[in-house]
């Protein structure tokens, strides 16, 4: 039986692109399920609710199990999928991955209540508050660090394609929107990101979509 993953809109919903992500640049077969994310229409409510009791995308289903918010399904899919590598094999760097990828769950609330993630927005800077250029310069920090420790093994934040990277991957969508300037170590993880064949398909999926969500259209 064929995975499920519901996920919103793809214009919007950073944390669905997580795991869709993790799911599709690992070559893991699934079925995407879109629900439409803050419409008044009640039958979408109802049917978020039926694959999710949290009321919340995104979710993935296996079978008779639900599983849902982004990290926890990016978790599962790791032991469902050992050959995936979605986590690195050596436990210090496993554990890396697991720190920086839970700081980004959990943290970086003045970016992303600053810069929603909207990719239709036209690329144009904003004004950010003391708060998110200190995000800003963390996440630089964290991808420079990666970079420098596990470079030689790859393009990505621990050399090959992982959870990590599906984890700050709507991050770059942010700082390319919001012309958020940024070093060249920063600069060059993004281009490797965007040139991601699955960045790409999620990128362009979003920007066909033509559902307009007045809440996230406000800068």
């Amino acid at each position: 039986m064929a995975l499920k993953l519901v996920i919103g809109n793809k214009n919007y919903s950073s944390w669905s692109m997580r795991p869709w992500l993790a799911l599709r640049a690992s070559n893991i077969p699934f079925e995407e399920i879109f629900i439409p994310l803050y419409t008044d229409d009640r039958a979408d409510k109802d049917r978020l609710l039926s694959f999710s009791r949290s009321g919340k995308v995104p979710a993935l289903i296996d079978g008779d199990l639900t599983i849902w918010d982004s990290l926890a399904i990016i978790e599962y899919l790791a032991e469902r999928f050992p050959e995936a590598g979605l986590w690195p094999e050596d436990r210090a760097r496993r554990a890396h991955a697991r720190s920086i990828s839970a700081e980004m769950h959990s943290g970086f609330m003045a970016l992303r209540n600053e810069c929603g993630m909207n990719l239709h927005r036209p690329v144009g800077a904003i004004e950010l508050s003391a708060d998110a250029r200190a995000n800003v310069a963390r996440i630089e920090e964290i991808w420079s660090e990666c970079r420098e420790r596990y470079g030689a093994g790859g393009a990505f934040l621990f050399g090959a394609f992982g959870a990590a990277d599906a984890m700050f991957a709507p991050v770059v969508h942010r700082f390319r929107t919001y012309a958020i300037p940024v070093a060249p170590h920063a600069a060059a993880y993004m281009e490797t990101m965007m040139a991601l064949p699955a960045f790409a398909e999620w990128t362009r999926a979003g920007l066909a979509e033509t559902l307009v969500i007045e809440k996230f259209e406000t800068v």
